[in-house]
């Protein structure tokens, strides 16, 4: 059975989950920057110290993307569906009238103010003042 947010209880959570997508996005780009490490440092003959330094960023590599799995499961835990790491994009379910909505909220943003049918994504946010 699903769980649905008021827009007060969501708004409280917003301020847990600002923190975890702010280092899911820092975690997101040092794994891209890894990754380019990687790709820089080759596989082909490399020496011993090359080898070393592949071990490392590859050890630094899976410490990230286990912080990550951490950080989606606690937020997957409070109802909550991720859409976007990059945007730091969540949906919050909600009743709107008896029916199923999305509170829709991204970092960057102050509280709530946005929702949107549940076939709908980002481009069919519309305020909360216009919802019906």
């Amino acid at each position: 059975m699903t769980s649905y947010y008021d827009l007060g209880a969501a708004n409280d959570r917003v301020g847990e989950v600002r923190p975890l997508l702010t280092s899911l996005c820092d975690d997101r780009d040092a794994i891209r920057a890894a990754q380019l490490r990687l790709k820089q440092l080759g596989t082909g003959g490399a020496d011993a110290d090359q080898r070393a330094q592949l071990k490392n960023e590859q050890e630094q590599m899976t410490v990230i993307v286990r912080r990550m799995e951490r950080t989606v499961r606690q937020i997957d835990a409070w109802g909550i569906t991720l859409r976007d790491i990059g945007a730091g994009l969540v949906d919050f379910p909600a009743l709107a009238n008896g029916r199923p909505i999305w509170l829709c909220w991204k970092l960057g943003e102050d509280d709530i103010a946005w929702w949107h049918e549940l076939d709908t994504g980002i481009a069919g946010r519309k305020p909360l003042i216009e919802l019906e």
